[in-house]
Order: structure tokens, then C-alpha cells, then sequence
């Protein structure tokens, strides 16, 4: 089997961040991450019913797709946002938008035609 390029290899690196955001914990978690400043499982658990370690299972699939990253502060972590991710994601959405447009544009031709 041969491997995509362009535009669908572009769709198939971004699948994983579109599955990580279809949870809506995760989603909320990425929204709270998008300031710009690093949290740690503490502050992001402030305000939620959720545990910690829901939190971290959490980061974890985030983690995974590529759209946060950890690092060692003396005994705890911090996570951050990688917007990059995101901004990869947003271009597999600008393709398929321009496929929708195209096959529009010819089927508006073969109507009228």
C-alpha cells in the first residue's frame, strides 16, 4: 500500500488530533491550555470535578496526538500547549474545504450545463 502525500498526508498526521479533541474534557483542557502559560495537574484540576489522575489520562491521550507537552518543575510537571498542532490540523480542514469547493464549483457547472 502506498503512502498518501500532499493534502491527504496532511489529513492523515492531523487524524489523531481531531480524535484527541472530540472528547469534550480534553477539549475543555486544551481551551484552558491556550493562554500560553504551562499548568500543572493541580491547577488544571482546580474548578472541575475531575481527579488528577483523570486529568493526566487525559494530557496523555493530548500528549499523543501531539497537541501538549510536559515538563519536570522540581516534584511536579507542567503541560503546555503545542499550537503547531493545531495549526497542521487547521490545513487538513483548509484542504478538504477547497475539495468541498471545487467539486461545488463543477457541480454548479453540471447543472447549468
Amino acid at each position: 500500500m502506498s503512502r498518501p502525500s500532499g493534502a491527504a498526508a496532511r489529513r492523515v498526521q492531523a487524524a489523531p488530533v481531531f480524535a484527541a479533541l472530540g472528547d469534550r474534557t480534553r477539549l475543555t483542557l486544551v481551551d484552558r491550555l491556550s493562554d500560553g502559560r504551562p499548568w500543572s495537574v493541580t491547577q488544571l484540576t482546580v474548578g472541575s470535578a475531575m481527579t488528577r489522575q483523570a486529568v493526566t489520562k487525559h494530557l496523555r491521550v493530548l500528549a499523543g496526538a501531539g497537541l501538549v507537552r510536559d515538563v519536570r518543575r522540581g516534584r511536579e510537571r507542567v503541560w503546555s500547549l503545542r499550537p503547531e498542532r493545531l495549526d497542521e490540523a487547521r490545513g487538513a480542514l483548509d484542504d478538504i474545504s477547497r475539495q468541498w469547493d471545487a467539486a461545488l464549483v463543477r457541480l454548479k457547472a453540471f447543472v447549468e450545463g
